[in-house]
């Protein structure tokens, strides 16, 4: 379903942000008060305008209350931040997405609504801590403090083995949602039958401390 999203902050982060909606077949309004940001985004994304994001009017006349998901990509500036974090929630937008710089910084915007809060330089180092670790991590998501989903390439131990046979659950306390395939197939929720192949890529929620004794 095609959505509606603006981008308040075309830094590095929110630029990655836009064009990527982009490229996924989105309308993506893109905001910022540097013309050359601007400038450079303008035929990536549906619409690029220098705008200041503080200014309500501003906002309001671009008709960003109309859009599905507001996503405050700026996390230099504090203040600017949180203004327009409060503001767009305060106009009804349906989602709001927040970046911040720091686990305080997160509250506030949690306690004035953010619907979402990004910690993109704390997952940066989270994401290369677990590769420097374990070669075979490729890619996270957290879901909190001790869960995440983790693609994991599979074991050379695991190869020509079914699920089932492995126990993975019972073994290492990790389930298995789905395996990228090495065609690049999915096969969403593989039974206990599912024999793993080479180069089989493995979607698990896991603890961080079971994940830790999952053989490379």
């Amino acid at each position: 379903m095609r959505r509606q999203f603006v981008v308040i902050g075309l830094g590095r982060f929110g630029t990655s942000v836009a064009k990527t909606l982009s490229d996924l077949g989105h309308d993506v309004l893109a905001m910022d008060k540097n013309e050359h940001a601007v400038h450079a985004l303008m035929n990536d994304v549906t619409q690029a305008v220098r705008a200041d994001g503080r200014e309500e009017e501003t906002l309001r006349a671009l008709g960003v209350r109309n859009f599905d998901v507001a996503i405050v990509a700026m996390g230099d500036d504090l203040e600017a931040n949180i203004l327009i974090t409060l503001m767009l929630k305060e106009m009804g937008i349906p989602m709001v997405v927040a970046k911040a710089q720091s686990t305080q910084h997160g509250k506030v915007l949690e306690k004035i609504g953010a619907d979402q809060i990004i910690y993109p330089e704390q997952d940066m180092g989270i994401r290369l801590a677990n590769n420097l670790i374990r070669s075979n991590v490729l890619d996270f998501i957290e879901l909190s403090q001790d869960y995440s989903i983790f693609e994991v390439a599979a074991s050379t131990r695991f190869l020509k083995k079914s699920i089932g046979e492995l126990d993975l659950r019972a073994a290492y306390g990790i389930n298995v949602m789905a395996v990228k395939k090495k065609g690049g197939e999915i096969v969403v929720a593989p039974g206990p039958a599912y024999i793993i192949g080479e180069k089989d890529v493995l979607v698990i929620v896991s603890s961080k401390k079971a994940l830790s004794k999952l053989p490379d």
